[in-house]
């Protein structure tokens, strides 16, 4: 047995076919864990929600403070500067949150590999097609009056 012969059976991928491991369980289970982006994925989530959370309620009270709800003071509401960077930060915000969202359901839900994959390419089109497409609207209402 040389070296790589010794190397192969420790993995466990020598004797005779058969796999034999000298790994515990656990050290399966860890090995064998996702792409080691979890935690990013969970940490993103949560920030992600908390600013949806802040923009959403600046969002909800603004328009419950306009008179009426009249098309021209919400085209008013959106020209303020600060409106339409916060409601832009918003629309992006939410994409981003959404695409969390729905990348963990199709991960965890679609198990034809191929479907999945192209699923979570289409999810992400998506998503930044939304983003893109509210975000130039909110700017083009805050522009152009």
């Amino acid at each position: 047995m040389g070296r790589s012969d010794s190397r192969d059976c420790a993995d466990g991928r020598f004797l005779g076919g058969e796999v034999l491991s000298l790994r515990t369980p656990l050290g399966r289970v860890l090995g064998a864990g996702s792409a080691k982006d979890g935690t990013g994925h969970f940490v993103a989530q949560r920030v992600s929600a908390i600013a949806v959370l802040l923009l959403g309620s600046w969002f909800l009270y603004s328009m419950y403070t306009i008179d009426g709800m009249a098309y021209l003071e919400v085209i008013r509401f959106v020209s303020v500067p600060r409106n339409t960077v916060l409601l832009s930060l918003l629309c992006v915000t939410a994409a981003y949150h959404s695409s969390l969202g729905v990348q963990v359901v199709i991960e965890d839900y679609v198990h034809a590999n191929g479907l999945r994959i192209f699923s979570l390419i289409a999810s992400r089109f998506a998503h930044v097609f939304l983003a893109i497409s509210s975000v130039y609207a909110v700017l083009q209402i805050g522009l152009t009056t």
